[in-house]
């Protein structure tokens, strides 16, 4: 983990690099208890956890440090601890868990019918719009380079527009000048800011 001053600096370039309309959602996925100090610190505002566990356990400490945003695979029986601590859920791809969920939410779609990713299918994002649905997200299939991935965010600002979403949370460390080219509303990201 970096110093404070290091993350505030690497933040700074960042959000130079994407404006300031877009979120800038820092992934703590590999980032312990102690570390998210650190992240505060440095000015951090907003954080994306990916595990509803540990998600519970560093909002316990760390609560109003950050706007808390859930970016991991959203089980039913783990909905009430993001209705507790999160903002925005980005993952959002089981019905039951939408009927369960009382914060905002972002459908995440699976647009190359991975099966090793969840997301639903673009034909599914209908079934969800019913519920406070405010957008989209995708994690797009592993590419050699950023470019690789921009068909992928460009299709997905695409299916948005179709259904008259706003919010496209795509784009990580690796592709996300790419993913705002395309449009992206919120990047997460990790090794760029910390590592």
């Amino acid at each position: 983990m970096l110093s404070p001053a290091e993350i505030r600096a690497r933040y700074a370039r960042v959000r130079e690099e994407v404006g300031a309309d877009v979120t800038i959602v820092a992934a703590t996925k590999y980032v312990s208890v102690a570390d998210m100090a650190v992240l505060a610190e440095a000015g951090i505002e907003v954080v994306g956890e990916n595990r509803a566990q540990d998600l519970e356990a560093k909002h316990a400490v760390y609560g109003s440090a950050f706007r808390w945003h859930f970016i991991g695979r959203l089980q039913s029986n783990k909905v009430k601890v993001v209705n507790r601590t999160c903002e925005l859920v980005h993952s959002l791809d089981s019905l039951s868990a939408a009927r369960r969920l009382e914060v905002p939410a972002l459908v995440q779609v699976n647009l190359a019918g991975e099966a090793s990713k969840g997301g639903v299918l673009p034909s599914e994002i209908g079934d969800y719009l019913g519920f406070d649905v405010r957008g989209l997200s995708t994690m797009p299939p592993a590419a050699d380079s950023p470019e690789g991935s921009r068909e992928w965010f460009r299709r997905l600002r695409e299916l948005a527009e179709t259904h008259g979403l706003k919010e496209l949370s795509m784009g990580t460390t690796q592709d996300y000048r790419v993913a705002v080219e395309e449009g992206a509303t919120a990047i997460r990201v990790g090794s760029v800011l910390f590592l």
